[in-house]
Parts: structure tokens; sequence; C-alpha cells
């Protein structure tokens, strides 16, 4: 009790506003048997057998060298250079997660403000907000968003086939409570013209994400147009680090871009904490969800930083909000924004071009020293960083083998997210893999499928 903040008069007060004699008596609507669960806790610990405790845990996990890691599918095993850290740790930032009193902190807020700056050069669009959790729920409120402003309103979602799995999931749930209903999702194989044909008046949005899932790049130019005239919204889920090297989707006429910002000097980290890139056009920006920073002077004439558009926020038009996300990954969005300053535009493109030429350098070697099918959906395909092998055996039964035998962390089982592809595995290169691991992981395949 030593850290509860109510004194028993406090406590006594509250309990006798709702009615109730004791703090048992708020749990009556639980079911007796789920109340108090016995967990069967062990006794307390000493800070000395705590920490010895938590050693032995730690030795648990599996330590290797990070360039014989060839797992993406969606997070990416990137260097971050020591300054984001570095930055990140100072107190003024690291305890500033979601201020309340949101101008006091104008060292966050102008972080922000470069962080959405920089975002919206990426990405070719003229605003994008502060930054949502992750790359599924920017995607589940960019839909939210084509649903709220489609005149009259509409109910279909035609989304991309290729879209990553967990991002399609997330938007189901997101969907679930409402009269919206997906098209396209479960027809591999087609690809971003063949998905524009399924749009109809019905259709509020199109959700393509490129590169797909496997790595693959969807040919954009023209599709605008077309989903435009049909009145419906052109989405795209992107990637951060392509963007550094192919032409970003606004310039191809996306409404509205998300993507997974994790490859922005975010470690892997067991799969999180991410970042949610949200960025879209001027003329969206009052259906815009989350934080906005804006730049304005102050009665000094001095320059200074807020929150803006804040009515369309929970936390102040509640019931009548656009949505409920009302706060952003303010630390991950900070570090992308160092990220990305520390590399600059040429430094971003130098690394962008390690990962498309160091995967394709991947997928050849593999076919030649493994003699394995690359890409066997679209062979001819163009693809970055990622790209999927047909190894004629259970995936997972591979993974475990190169794990167990050779120390490398192979790619992605693509069973556990299609069962027709129980015998195919993701892989992804990006610049951390010099040319003798890529070279170990080839020989490792031949000797494991021989």
């Amino acid at each position: 009790m030593n850290y509860v903040p109510h004194t028993k008069a406090e406590r006594a007060d509250m309990l006798a506003a709702t009615g109730c004699s004791s703090l048992n008596d708020l749990y009556a609507d639980i079911p007796e048997q789920f109340r108090f669960p016995d967990l069967d806790l062990p006794g307390p610990l000493s800070e000395l057998e705590t920490e010895r405790e938590l050693r032995k845990l730690a030795d648990r996990n599996l330590s290797i060298d990070p360039s014989s890691c060839f797992l993406g599918a969606g997070t990416y095993n990137h260097y971050v250079p020591a300054i984001v850290e570095d930055v990140l740790r100072r107190s003024e930032f690291y305890t500033a997660y979601t201020p309340y009193q949101p101008e006091l902190s104008q060292g966050m807020l102008q972080a922000m403000f470069e962080y959405q700056t920089m975002i919206c050069r990426l990405t070719g669009t003229e605003v994008s907000n502060a930054s949502h959790y992750d790359g599924a729920t920017s995607l589940a409120e960019a839909v939210l968003l084509a649903l709220s402003t489609s005149e009259p309103r509409r109910n279909e979602v035609v989304v991309s086939p290729g879209l990553n799995p967990q991002f399609a999931s997330v938007l189901r749930t997101y969907l679930r409570a409402t009269p919206a209903s997906l098209a396209g999702n479960e027809e591999i194989g087609l690809d971003a013209r063949d998905l524009v044909t399924r749009v109809s008046q019905r259709t509020a949005a199109v959700v393509i994400q490129s590169p797909n899932f496997f790595g693959q790049i969807e040919a954009m130019d023209g599709l605008a147009d077309t989903i435009h005239a049909a009145g419906a919204l052109l989405i795209v889920v992107g990637d951060p680090m392509a963007m550094g090297l192919f032409k970003p989707p606004g310039d191809y006429g996306a409404d509205v871009v998300v993507a997974e910002g994790q490859s922005l000097g975010i470690p892997q980290s067991f799969g999180g904490p991410h970042l949610g890139i949200f960025a879209t056009r001027q003329n969206l920006v009052r259906r815009m969800v989350g934080r906005l920073v804006g730049e304005t002077v102050d009665t000094d004439g001095q320059r200074g930083y807020v929150l803006t558009l804040a009515t369309r926020e929970q936390h102040i038009r509640r019931a009548r909000a656009t949505s409920n996300i009302c706060t952003n990954a303010a630390l991950t969005a900070l570090a992308a924004a160092v990220y990305l300053a520390t590399l600059g535009k040429s430094g971003l493109r130098s690394v962008a071009e390690q990962c498309y030429h160091k995967s394709h350098y991947a997928a050849a070697k593999i076919a030649e020293t493994a003699g394995l099918t690359i890409n066997p959906q679209a062979p001819h395909a163009a693809f970055f960083r990622e790209f999927v092998v047909d190894l004629g055996m259970p995936a997972e039964e591979v993974r475990q083998k190169l794990m167990d035998d050779f120390s490398i962390v192979g790619g992605y089982d693509l069973g556990q997210a299609y069962p027709d592809m129980a015998n195919c595995m993701l892989i992804a290169v990006t610049e951390i893999n010099p040319r003798g691991s890529i070279d170990r992981l080839a020989q490792a395949l031949a000797q494991v499928i021989r």
C-alpha cells in the first residue's frame, strides 16, 4: 500500500459516492470464481536474488551475429546509428511521451514538426500527422477516413492480396462493427492493375501495398486516375526505406500514404514498439486523426509550436470525434526523425540501394547454389529487399535446421499466413547482411534441402 496515492479517508469518500461498503464490492459483477484467482506466486525475492533470476532468464535467449538474420515480413534488421539512442535517452525527450500541456513541451513539439516535414518529403504528400502506434493502425485509420468522407456514403474497400496479413487482420477487426466489407484481399496473385477492375460505385477506397508483403513492386502509374474517376480514394501502404529509392506514392496520386516506420532507426525489439506513418493530401487534413503539430509565432513574434486542428480529436469532441486516436508514438517518431536527419537524402538512398542490390544478389546466389525457385508466383516481378523462395519442403523445417546447424535466422515461413505456401520462405536482406553471410545462407540452404 506504500504506492497507493489515496488516503483512507479519500477511499472512504469514493466508496460512499459509489454506494459500496468495501473495495471488494466493486467486483460484484465479476463471477466469484474469477475475482481473485490463486496465481500460486513464489515468495518475494531480494534485489540480488531478483537480478540473478533475471540473468538466468536472459541467458536462455539465443545470441547470434546480426548479419546472419534474414527475417523480415514487416520488421527489418537495419543498422541504427548510435546517435539515435543517444538522443532518445535524453530525459527531456524520454519523459515527454504525451504532454498534457503540450505547448510547454516546445522541444518535443519541434521534433514532431520536423518529423512531419520529413515524412511529407519522403511520401510526396502535403500533410503528415505526428505518427500512430504502428503501420497496421495507420492503415485502419486511413480506411475509416475514406469511408467517412465518401459521398454518397460507400461501404466497400478493395484491398490488395499483397497486403501484410497482420495489417489485414487489424483492418478486419476495426471494420467488424461497421457495415463495410473488404474485396480482393483473398485472391493471391491479383496485381494492382487487376485490383482496380474491381472498383465499383460502392467502393470508398482501394488499398495497395507496394512493395507488397512478398517484396514485389506494384506497377502504380495511372491507377490513381481510374480510382478517382470512380469516386474512390487511393490508399498506399508504402515502405519508407523503398521511398528513399523509388518514386514516392504521392507522386503517382495516392490520397493517403501509410507505412510501418520501424526501419527508420527503430530496433526489431522482438516485434515492438513500432511506428505508424500517416500522411495525406491537404484537402483531407480536417479528417486526419491523431496529433498534428503546427508552427506559429507568439505575442513577441518568436517562433513556437502548437497542436493544431485538435478539435477533431477524442479528448475534445469525444462522441463526435473521427477516431479515438488522440495521441502518438512520440518516442519512436523521434527515433525516425533523428535517423532521417542523420542519414539525409543521399544516405537514405544509399541504404535503400544496398537493400535492393544485396537482395537481388541473394536471390541469384540461392537460385544458383541451392537450385531453388525464386518468386514462383511472379518470377519476373521487380522486388525490393525481400523475395520468396520455394524450398520444396516445409519452410518451418528448413528454418529450424538453419538455426540449429548453422546459427542462421532464416526467413519467414509463409505457411503461417498462407496454408498453400507452406513450402515457401520470405527472405529479407538489408545493408547489415554482407556478401559472406549471404553466400553462407545459400550454401546452408543447399545442404539442408539436398
